[in-house]
């Protein structure tokens, strides 16, 4: 049995939640094997197991809340170093654009990729997207009040944003073009607008 001594068990499950996250933006849930992340993570096939013992399912789930966590404090640290929030909304946009033609089109945001995999046949899949999802409306409400947005339309602006994001990577994946993340950032920004007005 392969050795997971408490000094190595932060080290290796980080390996393997990290992997997993990358893994998923490629090539989904189903798509992901666990032989295949343990090979990358350079893990023993046993420590899945040790930090994981639901196995697959908890893992995945694991990661859609890290991931979402990441997200989240990347987009708010991009809005709340612009100058406006309207900058900060367009920036949000072109920098998915720019990670999109970085990595050929492989790398989206993995919480939007195995939601619509697996909304309608894994109940703990699609809560945990669901969690991430409403956290990421939550900070944008914060913002958006924040910036001026009266509270009563605060919420709808934010589910828009985030349909138009996860819409867009969607649109821009299938299509090797960035042109739909533009597009909808620039749609953010007239919806913003109009929310102020």
């Amino acid at each position: 049995m392969a050795d997971l001594s408490t000094s190595d068990r932060p080290g290796t499950r980080e390996r393997i939640l990290d992997t997993t996250a990358e893994l998923f933006r490629r090539y989904g849930y189903t798509g992901t094997g666990l032989k295949q992340i343990v090979a990358l993570a350079n893990a023993p096939f046993g420590s899945i197991y040790h930090f994981f013992p639901g196995g697959k399912e908890q893992l995945g789930a694991e990661v859609i809340h890290r991931s979402g966590r990441m997200y989240e404090e990347l987009l708010t640290a991009i809005v709340d170093a612009a100058p406006d929030l309207e900058s900060g909304l367009r920036d949000c946009f072109l920098g998915a654009a720019a990670v999109l033609v970085e990595t050929d089109y492989a790398d989206a945001c993995p919480i939007e990729t195995v939601a619509l995999e697996v909304a309608s046949a894994n109940e703990t899949l699609r809560l945990a997207t669901a969690e991430v999802f409403a956290s990421w409306i939550r900070a944008a409400v914060a913002r958006f009040t924040g910036s001026g947005v009266p509270a009563e339309h605060a919420e709808d602006l934010a589910l828009s944003v985030v349909a138009l994001l996860e819409g867009a990577f969607v649109l821009a994946r299938a299509a090797k073009d960035v042109q739909p993340l533009r597009a909808a950032g620039e749609a953010a920004v007239a919806l913003l607008e109009r929310a102020r007005a």
